[in-house]
């Protein structure tokens, strides 16, 4: 069983011996099929995918039957790409014309990782209008252009990838796109901004403020000198958007998404978070529905509480997780590195091979990048977000005086809202700034799953007492 084993891991067959020596012959200089690279973008990404493919060129052919290489990339600074291709040993042509990469004809497949959404967008259109198969790592652009560039990849019969634009190494398209394939998806939830991740980690486990993390964050290089993507949650907005639209089969729908980020969490809310057991997450969350009008999504990003005894409560640091549920298999979880040279660019690898195995064959035939074929996509409603469900955190800073609780528990009961627990603190009367005025204390309570919109009107209630002088602060929980 070992020997098995051993062999497919290294791409053996376990008994015929004469295959076995026709694998290991294409280390010793058989004329191989060349496919050829061209990169818009010599970046972190881009240099981790010239470095695979140098490296790992002879399992790549083992994989493919093709010698597959990077001939060249374009970028702003060739005096900085010219010194990075060096450092990293690996020898390609660097240019700052975008359009030789995507007009040159000796070029089989374009691998896209410089970002933004133009020039990468009319760059990508143009490759495929040459014939070319197109991989990138830019999970804007597909959010945002998916359904364009998904049509031109089937109008010019090219093939268009994308694995990289989401959770970095974490194979979570191919995952949900093929191999759960014989679900329906229920839901799926993930980390997936390492950015924030790290930031909320440390917030939780050092006792430390937001802006003194993002501080850290951006010496270390998670977060960007404007990290408003990471942390306005735009970016994982980006993410969930593609995640969902394989899950449902539904066409993208970025601009429909629910978005909060994670600027305006506390110490106090995190502190008190685990005091109830939970841990506070940055997630994007993916839901399907069934309501009177018929099947609809919930597609929201937002901080989340999440019980502590859940595997992604667990998940530390700059790390992704995502967590998708299908009918057939219950729950499964992917974890991996969300970002990185090397763990992006095995993504961006992975779907490279995928291109050349396929190369040649009717692309009508291969996996459609939604997973469902084009004319079977259903157009689902997106909720709105008053008609989202969740569990609620609830923190109210109200005056220390009898009464006032009763107030606040008898809006939550006409709205019918079920509490599940409440923490009060008991009142310090020296931290009150004028000892004539009521002490104001902090009242902690966590619901049980409501709408959106009925727990808004009931904050607002809330907010109109003359006992509460300040706004609630309103965090989601998720059990999943």
């Amino acid at each position: 069983m070992k020997a098995l084993i051993a062999s497919v891991v290294l791409g053996l067959h376990p008994y015929n011996t004469a295959y076995n020596k026709q694998i290991f012959s294409l280390r010793e200089g058989i004329e191989l099929n060349s496919v050829k690279v061209g990169l818009l973008g010599f970046g972190t990404v881009g240099q981790g995918i010239a470095t695979i493919l140098s490296r790992n060129g002879d399992e790549i052919t083992r994989r493919t039957g093709h010698r597959v290489t990077v001939s060249s990339a374009s970028v702003r600074n060739t005096a900085k790409a010219v010194a990075a291709a060096s450092d990293a040993g690996v020898n390609i042509t660097i240019t700052d014309d975008s359009a030789s990469i995507v007009n040159d004809p000796e070029i089989d497949i374009v691998c896209e990782v410089m970002g933004g959404e133009q020039p990468a967008l009319d760059l990508c259109l143009a490759a495929m209008a040459n014939g070319k198969h197109v991989v990138t790592a830019n999970k804007a652009l597909v959010a945002v252009h998916g359904n364009t560039l998904f049509e031109a990849a089937q109008k010019h019969g090219v093939m268009f990838g994308f694995e990289p634009a989401v959770a970095g190494g974490i194979p979570i398209i191919k995952a949900v796109r093929e191999g759960l394939a014989a679900n329906a998806i229920q839901s799926l939830a993930g980390i997936i901004n390492g950015t924030g991740n790290f930031i909320l980690t440390a917030m939780t486990d050092q006792g430390r403020d937001f802006a003194d993390v993002l501080d850290e964050a951006q010496a270390l290089g998670y977060a960007e000198a404007d990290p408003s993507f990471d942390v306005d949650g735009i970016d994982a907005a980006h993410k969930l958007t593609i995640l969902a639209s394989i899950a449902f089969g539904m066409p993208l729908k970025f601009d429909e998404l629910m978005i909060e980020g994670i600027r305006d969490i506390q110490q106090e809310d995190v502190v008190h978070a685990k005091a109830l057991g939970y841990a506070v997450k940055h997630l994007g969350i993916a839901r399907r529905r069934e309501t009177d009008q018929g099947a609809a999504v919930e597609l929201r990003v937002h901080p989340t509480l999440i019980p502590q005894r859940q595997l992604l409560a667990n998940v530390h640091g700059v790390m992704n997780a995502v967590l998708v549920e299908g009918d057939a298999v219950g729950q499964t979880l992917y974890y991996g590195p969300g970002a990185g040279s090397e763990p992006t660019g095995s993504a961006a690898v992975a779907d490279i091979t995928d291109i050349v195995r396929a190369m040649g064959a009717d692309v009508s035939h291969q996996v459609p990048p939604l997973a469902f074929q084009a004319d079977a996509l259903q157009d689902l409603p997106v909720l709105s977000a008053n008609d989202i469900e969740s569990g609620y955190y609830l923190r109210i800073t109200a005056e220390d005086k009898p009464g006032v609780m009763a107030d606040i528990a008898g809006i939550f009961a006409r709205h019918n809202i079920s509490l599940e627990a409440i923490l009060q603190k008991e009142p310090d009367p020296d931290n009150a700034a004028d000892k004539s005025s009521a002490t104001l204390l902090p009242i902690v309570l966590l619901s049980h799953r409501v709408q959106e919109g009925v727990m808004q009107a009931a904050i607002a209630e809330v907010e109109a007492l003359a006992s509460v002088p300040n706004s609630v602060i309103l965090l989601r929980v998720e059990t999943l």
